[in-house]
């Protein structure tokens, strides 16, 4: 390819990518608004104005290189080429749109628009005579098509999965596990502003063994105290150093509760199967909540935001 033909073979793609960059925004924008608003029959009107402008505007960027591209050497072979183009270059505007609304990262807003031109400049460069055009041209494609398939949505998979761990460790100083009683394991796992609550459950349907709940909050009181009144069925003692025992009795047992400061937290256990031992090495087991840990109960789907 000599430099005059080079030259005009680049001001065509240019002038195609310019063309297409400016116009199919403002008429996507115009279709998504007039079907918002007016349904089918508002967009009918945007598509018969629409359609043919581009189609025309394509037509007339073919003039630099007429005597190059052997479609558009007449009106009529360019009218022909401009339709090619113009199908081709929004099926891949319109993939474009699909990979974006899977999240797939475009860039910023004007990245985008300035992208929704590239498909119809490539549409354009597969009917430019010249191996390395055309090479250059699917070399493009091929890129695009990957990035779009499988690199851009691994991505975006990569940034939701980033956004939803910073989102569960907002409050990093309430996020602490205790290791599972013995035949229980962590059913669910509540995330909050002022709260991280666990329930450990059973294994096996049929254990004997009840639920087991712990709580993680910011500590509201100077100093752990039993309230006043205390009821009858409930026992409540505060020891030496600072931790509170509650016991909740009923007819056929009981209920124990067990808060204990850590730093600027309460950290409550309770059950009532479970038996005081049980909730203490729950306690003593206490350990702030790891990334592996984390990522389990998310790709579990045992962990949820609370309100």
């Amino acid at each position: 390819m000599t430099g005059t033909r080079g030259a005009l073979t680049a001001l065509h793609l240019l002038l195609v990518w310019a063309a297409t960059a400016a116009l199919m925004p403002m008429i996507g924008f115009a279709v998504v608004a007039g079907g918002w608003g007016g349904g089918i029959g508002a967009v009918i009107p945007v598509l018969a104005v629409g359609v043919p402008l581009m189609w025309g505007l394509l037509a007339m960027t073919a003039l630099p290189v007429r005597t190059i591209v052997p479609m558009c050497g007449s009106l009529r072979q360019r009218l022909g080429w401009a339709a090619l183009v113009f199908i081709l270059g929004t099926i891949g505007v319109l993939a474009g749109l699909g990979a974006y609304l899977q999240d797939v990262y475009l860039g910023s807003a004007g990245t985008r628009f300035a992208l929704t031109g590239v498909p119809y400049a490539l549409a354009a460069a597969l009917f430019v005579p010249g191996w390395r055009v055309r090479l250059g041209t699917l070399a493009v494609l091929v890129c695009g098509a990957g990035y779009g398939v499988f690199v851009g949505p691994a991505l975006a998979e990569q940034r939701q999965e980033e956004a939803e761990v910073a989102r569960y460790r907002q409050n990093p100083e309430l996020l602490y596990l205790g290791d599972s009683p013995r035949g229980m394991e962590i059913s669910r796992v509540r995330v909050g502003p002022n709260l991280f609550s666990v329930d450990y459950t059973p294994m096996r349907e049929g254990y004997d063994l009840g639920n087991v709940g712990l709580w993680v909050n910011h500590s509201i009181t100077p100093a752990l105290q039993c309230p006043t009144p205390v009821q009858k069925e409930v026992t409540c003692t505060v020891d030496a150093h600072g931790e509170m025992r509650t016991v909740t009795s009923f007819p056929g047992g009981s209920d124990i509760t067990l808060v204990r400061r850590r730093e600027d937290v309460e950290v409550t256990v309770t059950s009532g199967s479970l038996d005081e031992t049980g909730l203490r090495r729950l306690l003593t087991t206490l350990h702030p909540l790891s990334d592996a840990e984390l990522d389990e109960l998310i790709r579990e789907k045992r962990i949820e935001h609370a309100q």
